[in-house]
């Protein structure tokens, strides 16, 4: 069975939305994760930095964004409300 991919949805306040994927490194050197948008798609993000400048998105927000994922391949994905530092994740 495929490992579930955890992904957080986040809303900026001017109301676009991020997908981060906490447990996946962009750039190890740089402690950045991968994160994905409509616009830009795949991209680098400082975890802690999104998401003090942002809110939850709700279901309704990312739905759009989450059938994207789906569609690219990201068949598996376990969406959380915030990643939980005891886990290892790059910030």
């Amino acid at each position: 069975m495929e490992t579930p991919i955890k992904v957080v949805f986040r809303r900026f306040k001017e109301g676009g939305v991020i997908a981060l994927f906490p447990y996946i490194p962009w750039n190890e050197s740089e402690n950045t994760i991968t994160s994905y948008m409509h616009a830009g798609q795949h991209g680098a993000a400082d975890y802690k930095g999104i998401i003090s400048g942002t809110l939850p998105a709700t279901e309704k927000e990312y739905r759009s964004l989450l059938v994207e994922l789906k569609s690219i391949g990201y068949g598996n994905l376990h969406v959380l409300e915030r990643a939980h530092a005891r886990q290892k994740f790059f910030l």
